[in-house]
């Protein structure tokens, strides 16, 4: 039985809350129930406060899973016991899954520098041998992109992974999700880089203790304008 996908506010934006993402998911896809995930963490849930755009996008999505420690925090102080589930590790865990599926189920990386999604799938390919990935990097040209849209169509790979961070993949899968409707759309921000080996995540005593954010500050210092959203978003959390 598919479990019920029950939207809990946080701050005006849907967050659902399930036990098992990733089986919810798969059902979904055999079903052929296209689905746009968006994983939610307070950087996005403080744009999304201050573009309207960003905000319907979240707001229209099939299914929004708790990505950050911020949204975690966030429930919990409202009474909901929710684990945080991070995007990279819901898709690694639909990657190992779906070569279990009763039809194939192709996939494809888009997003990160160029080589960076080639070398992702490679290593993938390598853990999974009978598993198939299109890829295509982030920096297209006009015609490039015209190319690699009708590659998509005509594939119609059924888990379309886009790393173009937020909210540029947002965007991207709103506008391009016709083209492979009964596909999973996820938006994986920087998992490329990681997978690739070209980054590496925090240490799970890290991750454990929702602290995940400030290693990405340690290995991107350049992101410190962005981590202001932070105590922007634990401002705004206070009034709702």
């Amino acid at each position: 039985m598919l479990e019920n996908s029950r939207p809990f506010p946080v701050l005006n934006l849907p967050v659902h809350l399930l036990t098992d993402y990733t089986g919810w998911l798969l059902n979904r896809l055999e079903n052929k129930q296209g689905t746009h995930v968006v994983t939610l963490n307070a950087e996005m849930a403080m744009l999304a406060q201050e573009d309207p755009t960003v905000a319907g996008i979240i707001q229209k999505a099939d299914l929004v899973i708790p990505d950050g420690a911020g949204i975690i925090l966030y429930l919990r102080w409202r009474g909901q016991k929710q684990k945080r589930c991070p995007g990279i590790e819901l898709a690694q865990s639909l990657l190992l899954k779906i070569e279990h599926l009763r039809e194939p189920c192709p996939v494809a990386f888009y997003g990160g520098k160029p080589g960076i999604a080639e070398q992702a799938a490679n290593r993938w390919q390598e853990k999974i041998p009978g598993l198939s990935i299109m890829t295509n990097h982030g920096y297209l040209n006009e015609q490039e992109q015209q190319q690699w849209l009708q590659t998509l169509q005509q594939k119609q790979p059924k888990l379309i992974l886009v790393g173009l961070g937020v909210p540029r993949q947002e965007f991207w899968i709103q506008q391009h999700r016709y083209l492979c409707p009964d596909s999973i759309w996820i938006g994986v921000g920087g998992s490329f880089d990681i997978w690739s080996g070209a980054k590496t995540r925090a240490p799970g005593w890290l991750r454990d203790n929702n602290l995940e954010w400030l290693y990405r500050l340690y290995q991107e210092p350049w992101r410190w304008r962005r981590m202001l959203a932070l105590p922007q978003f634990f401002w705004h959390s206070l009034k709702f």
